[in-house]
């Protein structure tokens, strides 16, 4: 990827504005998910806990689940070459997948991507949150990173072609980077009055 292309990546918008969701609002919409239909809230589960692309999640099919290691294949979009990535899903996740009325060869969600992309926004909506199915992909990626997840691990999770790419989401603001300070503030934490795990949950 060229570093003008780079230059447009970011975890901000024009205006400053974040594009991911904090841990809090993820877990509203979360929340939120547990109280719809199966598919609908498999899907949101999916999205949330593996960061992938709407159209990614919406080329899954039966056969792609491995429910003994709790792993699914994703096709990688934006290769020229198809591709796929093996990516851990929790147990949970993995079982509300496998609950749904599908055959092995059918896609999980025989849906549009225009109509998940509407769920979603829809959910967020009711969450009081500002956001869409890219920022349940942008969350993930700062999760990751806050983390502390190998960077490798995280560019080979959302499919970046391009280490620089996955870099951006350790460019971060907000309660995270203020955990991040705290940590480093700990030196002198006795004359700033801190203690370790002060800092709230993001």
């Amino acid at each position: 990827m060229a570093f003008s292309e780079l230059a447009d990546w970011s975890v901000f918008d024009e205006r400053g504005r974040r594009k991911y969701l904090t841990n809090a609002e993820r877990e509203r919409f979360l929340r939120l998910a547990d109280t719809m239909p199966d598919h609908k809230r498999a899907l949101f589960y999916f999205l949330a806990f593996t960061g992938c692309r709407i159209s990614e999640a919406l080329n899954l099919r039966g056969f792609h689940i491995d429910q003994d290691r709790n792993v699914v294949a994703i096709m990688t979009l934006k290769r020229r070459k198809r591709h796929f990535r093996c990516l851990p899903i929790p147990s949970p996740v993995t079982q509300m997948l496998l609950k749904l009325p599908i055959s092995m060869e059918a896609r999980l969600w025989s849906i549009h991507r225009t109509t998940a992309w509407r769920w979603v926004k829809e959910a967020m909506l009711r969450t009081n949150t500002v956001g869409t199915c890219h920022s349940l992909r942008h969350s993930f990626g700062v999760w990751a990173a806050m983390s502390s997840a190998n960077p490798a691990f995280i560019q080979r999770w959302l499919g970046h072609s391009d280490i620089a790419t996955t870099s951006i989401y350790l460019n971060i603001c907000g309660q995270q980077e203020m955990e991040m300070a705290q940590r480093m503030w700990l030196v002198h934490s006795e004359r700033l009055g801190l203690r370790e795990g002060k800092a709230g949950s993001i």
